[in-house]
């Protein structure tokens, strides 16, 4: 099994494809006002988002896109005016990780884990 594609929800998908072009994910199908998919820049992992009458509650979906140069990216990202709730920051799982929200308040986080995220010391 290998994990494919991750779909998010979003009320506004006009909104919201212009955002995921802005963060560097290639559009591969447009079907707006419902359904928008890309991929991602390095892989063959996808990445969609879809039209929802309203959002889930609580903490919502945590969406993790690995980056080789987190820091570069993140001070490109920036000059293009996305905002991060955090910048990258070394986390005690021996990732660096900066945490933003996308137009719909789902969580992203950019990271960069090298060798630890598949063999992290305490991996059983």
């Amino acid at each position: 099994m290998n994990l494919n594609q991750i779909t998010v929800p979003s009320l506004n998908l006009s909104e919201s494809f212009d955002f995921y072009v802005k963060l560097g994910l290639k559009p591969i199908v447009k079907s707006l006002p419902h359904y928008a998919r890309f991929m991602c820049p390095e892989g063959s992992a996808t990445f969609s988002i879809h039209l929802v009458e309203r959002l889930p509650k609580g903490d919502g979906v945590y969406v993790y896109f690995e980056c080789k140069n987190l820091d570069s990216y993140v001070k490109e990202l920036q000059e293009k005016g996305i905002i991060f709730d955090q910048l990258p920051t070394d986390q005690r799982w021996l990732w660096r990780e900066a945490r933003l929200k996308d137009l719909d308040g789902n969580q992203l986080i950019l990271f960069h884990a090298g060798e630890n995220r598949l063999n992290p010391p305490w991996r059983i």
